[in-house]
């Protein structure tokens, strides 16, 4: 899926052009799925065609969004709080790639898994089912293991003091990152499990708005000026405080 990285490569260095802050969650998006398609190349999966059409339909649901913020017509009130924040130039790194993640993760995340399982799920056995999650969490083990290499060559570079805060807490930072990601991971999946199993068509689409609802409210906490103090090295304790893990 090369075209999906290039396109994603070419927006990183159009923003990076012109100093548009949405270049952070995308340019760390673009390693982390050039890594997910380097599993699935190595067969590191179950099912590694349906990681690989989890990774191109997640992807989507990403762009749509970005289509409709600019667009201006509208899109999910998660994705338009985090593109818009990325026009602040008064607020930490870390700040703009959590927005990502959170808007990616617990919005776009749950939303893709539903496309992907509600079809299936009654028809897939219990081992097979067994092996959509086991692909689901391996993907954490992707994720772990490309953090430092994103903070070192996407972080690093739009601000310098991240890359002292490293050699300063060793692996704290990544355990740290993965560890949040891990945690929103699980959420999702719940998540998706509540509402593949809603067959209404009208308790669907408020299941779904309730997503966004909760992915906001995340988003709100992130933005907020006390959690712009901190970096990579936040303890776990300051997150659990704000329901984020």
């Amino acid at each position: 899926m090369p075209a999906l990285t290039e396109r994603m490569l070419a927006l990183v260095d159009q923003w990076n052009a012109t100093g548009d802050r949405r270049a952070i969650f995308l340019a760390c998006y673009q390693r982390m799925t050039e890594h997910m398609l380097a599993a699935v190349e190595r067969d590191e999966f179950h099912d590694s065609a349906w990681v690989h059409r989890l990774i191109g339909d997640f992807a989507d649901y990403y762009f749509v969004a970005l289509t409709a913020w600019e667009q201006a017509t509208g899109g999910p009130q998660v994705w338009q709080h985090t593109f818009a924040f990325a026009t602040r130039r008064d607020t930490a790194i870390v700040q703009h790639l959590l927005l990502g993640v959170n808007a990616h993760i617990n919005y776009d995340l749950v939303l893709v898994l539903d496309d992907l399982l509600r079809p299936e799920w009654s028809h897939l056995s219990e081992r097979e089912r067994q092996h959509r999650r086991a692909d689901y969490d391996a993907v954490n083990r992707v994720i772990a293991l490309t953090i430092d290499r994103v903070q070192d060559e996407v972080i690093a570079p739009y601000a310098r003091a991240m890359r002292i805060l490293d050699r300063a807490f060793g692996p704290l930072d990544e355990w740290c990152t993965a560890h949040l990601i891990r945690n929103w991971r699980n959420d999702v999946w719940q998540q998706a499990m509540q509402t593949i199993v809603t067959n209404d068509g009208a308790e669907r689409a408020v299941a779904r708005q309730q997503v966004d609802r909760i992915a906001t409210q995340r988003a709100r906490l992130l933005s907020g000026d006390a959690l712009g103090a901190r970096v990579f090295g936040y303890p776990l304790r300051w997150l659990n405080r704000l329901r984020l893990i």
